[in-house]
């Protein structure tokens, strides 16, 4: 069973930057699709960024594309994000997520998640 722990969330201002990181354990995810959520109050969780399990593939929320980049390490188990420009509206908790297959954009097909990390960008 694969474990997903979240890190490097926090408190930014506007225009800053922030690297979330996300340490799997329990087993290798280098044959899974790896993606980042988020959730901020009141709405429903989003996709923000995606990658194949060999890194080929790489896919963008549309309000995170040109700011964001997705990064995966098969060797040391660990997939980060990082996040430049941010703006108060990415302000969600963050969730690290392990698909089932190589590469989905079901969301369905993401059946582990860690616990989140929150991200709070000020004004």
């Amino acid at each position: 069973q694969v474990q997903l722990v979240e890190s490097g969330g926090g408190l930014v201002q506007a225009g800053g930057s922030l690297r979330l990181s996300c340490a799997a354990s329990g087993l290798p995810i280098s044959s899974r699709g790896m993606g980042w959520f988020r959730q901020a109050p009141g709405k429903e969780r989003e996709i923000v960024a995606e990658i194949s399990a060999n890194g080929s593939i790489l896919n963008y929320g549309d309000s995170v594309r040109g700011r964001f980049t997705i990064f995966r390490d098969n060797a040391r188990n660990t997939v980060d994000l990082q996040m430049n420009s941010l703006k108060p509206e990415d302000t969600a908790i963050y969730y690290c997520a392990a698909s089932r297959f190589g590469f989905s954009s079901y969301r369905g097909d993401y059946t582990t998640w860690g616990h989140g990390t929150q991200v709070t960008v000020s004004s």
